[in-house]
């Protein structure tokens, strides 16, 4: 299960993150740098926290013209990850897939919806889609552009395996913990609940890093996983 449990390196330095690594030590074993992190040196803390055997999930969300998601893609991969996202737009996907070459260590993973986002914001953004159906429409994209996976909300991981089957990750952020707050988060899940559905990992950021003891924190999301 540890290696099913990410949790999110979303703080302002990497001093801040090499602090909460050190903080919860054993208790987690994959860590996930986003762009807080990015650039002010979270490819290095990437290289440090995998030669010190941690996985590290990287959280871009590439989304540019093909030729650049490509190069960028490359440029990520010669330095080392274990997975990466991207948005889940088909030439956004099949420029990532091309980047990555043959180093199928890194696995790549497609943005569907933003667990931030609801019915009601996508219509503001102007989709006519609702967040359920722009979920099933980009899983399937994904899959077709070879993706090895997706990251959507845990209210959707059910369905989409369900239509889709096994065979790819599914990254669920929006994660709770029984009890705690939903925060900014729209679609959420209990880690249980999550794993029920067919998450293979599942994504907790304030939960652990804001906790006072966030090694405690992991444990217990650790044992709620188990039960499921």
């Amino acid at each position: 299960m540890k290696n099913r449990l990410i949790v999110a390196l979303d703080l302002p330095s990497v001093a801040e993150a090499e602090a909460l690594t050190a903080r919860c030590g054993d208790a987690v074993s994959f860590y996930k740098i986003g762009l807080q992190l990015l650039p002010v040196g979270g490819m290095d803390l990437s290289e440090k926290l995998r030669a010190a055997g941690k996985k590290v999930f990287l959280d871009f969300k590439l989304h540019d013209i093909p030729a650049t998601v490509e190069k960028a893609t490359r440029s990520i991969a010669g330095r080392g990850g274990d997975l990466l996202t991207v948005h889940a737009e088909p030439p956004v996907m099949r420029a990532a897939v091309a980047g990555r070459g043959d180093d199928r260590d890194l696995k790549l993973l497609g943005v569907t919806v933003l667990t931030a986002y609801d019915d009601e914001m996508l219509t503001e953004i102007g989709y006519a889609h609702s967040a359920r159906d722009l979920v099933m429409r980009r899983v399937e994209q994904a899959l077709g552009c070879g993706m090895d996976g997706v990251v959507a909300s845990p209210l959707e991981a059910a369905e989409i395996r369900q239509r889709f089957g096994d065979g790819f990750l599914i990254v669920t952020p929006g994660i709770r913990p029984t009890g705690s707050d939903a925060g900014d988060q729209k679609r959420v899940a209990t880690p249980a609940d999550a794993l029920k559905s067919g998450a293979t990992h599942l994504v907790v950021g304030r939960p652990v890093n804001a906790a006072d003891d966030p090694a405690q924190a992991a444990r217990a999301i650790l044992a709620e996983m188990e039960s499921a």
